[in-house]
């Protein structure tokens, strides 16, 4: 049972709001209204606080798609799939939602709009997809295909996030060594020549007194820190700033290659799913761009959508940007010469994301050494800094 909001109409066509309690469906809140003389106009579900708090995981999205297009393409119509998913999910949050928009398409709503209010959620690929496969009559395959990218998409995720478990794990066990040494081994050391009288060369005054900064004013450190996130925020929002900071993603340091790769693959497998179910090419480009996140690839986006509207390749436009790999634009060739693009374009992105497992592994190759190399450096300027005194005092013992 739950709380509805509905507008109504009466005879005469006035118009009225007003919330029903214990009911389990609109269907149900319909043949209520219905029997006072009322024709139902709008419903939704009350929002709770509670249920919008708990968190939905990506893999939960990606079974909800998978098992949308299954049963859909069984035969069974979309509402009967949504009350289906519904009573299946666990997650009350995720529950509350599918019940939401299953409301919303009772009362006649496209696919698009009722799932557009969750946008964050299901992303703007899935919402070009319902649009293009339920106005193209391919919405079977629209469903299939989106749950096909969003489990690719997940995947590649899940992949960078455990490549770089390990190299995480390192820093963080550096930080907790570091920090423990200067707040609680460096001021036993500090306190001890203190007594004895002895004179602190640079590198262990300096370890004091960034042991003092920290202990005495730690505080300080994290309203300043707070206060860098904010600015840098608050930065990122100026269209010049997020531009900059874009450029440098693609340039930055031994990770630029392996960004570049990921950028593509998530810009040509979306614009390359979206033009296989008919979504124009120019439509298709424009929600790969908001996909990709990155300011130099949305102008690749609009080259290209030029390039469409002249009649030009869209293998030619993509050899102007070094940021293309070779490979995606061999197969745009190939796949323009029989006028099948989007497949080929899909086949150069499978082969693209195993480039980018080789990619992760031979950078790991490096990353993990060097984490070591620096973390056994760091530490061993601390012991150096913390001992030095030590050595001066035993010789002067002598």
């Amino acid at each position: 049972m739950a709380v509805y909001e509905y507008t109504a109409k009466d005879e005469a066509g006035n118009r009225f709001s007003g919330t029903y309690d214990e009911i389990d469906n609109i269907s149900v809140l319909r043949g209520e209204l219905d029997k006072m003389g009322y024709i139902l106009v709008e419903a939704h579900r009350k929002k709770t606080q509670a249920k919008r708090r708990k968190r939905i995981n990506r893999s939960e999205v990606v079974a909800f798609a998978y098992k949308f297009s299954g049963m859909y393409s069984a035969g069974l119509s979309i509402i009967r799939c949504l009350e289906t998913l519904e009573e299946q999910t666990e997650n009350q949050a995720f529950k509350y939602i599918i019940a939401d928009i299953r409301e919303s398409i009772e009362t006649g709503s496209s696919l698009e709009h009722a799932f557009g209010k969750y946008a964050n959620l299901f992303s703007d690929f899935f919402l070009g997809m319902l649009k293009a496969g339920e106005s193209g009559g391919k919405l079977a395959e629209a469903l299939e295909m989106s749950a096909i990218y969003l489990e690719k998409r997940a995947d590649l995720k899940r992949r960078v996030k455990t490549a770089f478990a390990y190299p995480l794990v390192v820093s963080i066990v550096a930080f907790v060594v570091v920090g423990c040494l200067l707040i609680f081994v460096v001021p036993i050391f500090s306190k001890l020549y203190k007594q004895l009288h002895v004179s602190l060369p640079g590198p262990t005054q300096a370890l004091v007194d960034l042991s003092f900064l920290i202990r005495d004013w730690w505080w300080a450190i994290l309203v300043a820190a707070a206060g860098a996130a904010i600015l840098l925020h608050q930065l990122l929002r100026s269209p010049n700033v997020r531009a900059r900071w874009d450029g440098f993603k693609l340039n930055m340091p031994f990770f630029s290659k392996l960004y570049r790769m990921i950028v593509m693959s998530h810009f040509t497998r979306t614009f390359a799913m979206l033009a296989s179910v008919g979504v124009s090419l120019i439509d298709a480009l424009d929600v790969a761009s908001a996909v990709a996140h990155n300011h130099k690839v949305s102008e690749i986006s609009k080259e290209l959508q030029q390039a469409i509207e002249a009649g030009n390749s869209v293998a030619g436009s993509l050899k102007k940007h070094d940021i293309v790999p070779p490979m995606l634009i061999h197969f745009a060739v190939s796949g323009e010469e029989v006028g099948k693009l989007p497949e080929m374009l899909n086949k150069a992105v499978d082969f693209l994301d195993k480039d980018i497992d080789r990619a992760i592994s031979a950078l790991l190759v490096k990353l993990e050494p060097a984490l070591t190399v620096i973390m056994g450096v760091i530490v061993g300027f601390i012991l150096m800094g913390v001992y030095l005194p030590m050595f001066d005092y035993m010789q002067h013992l002598e």
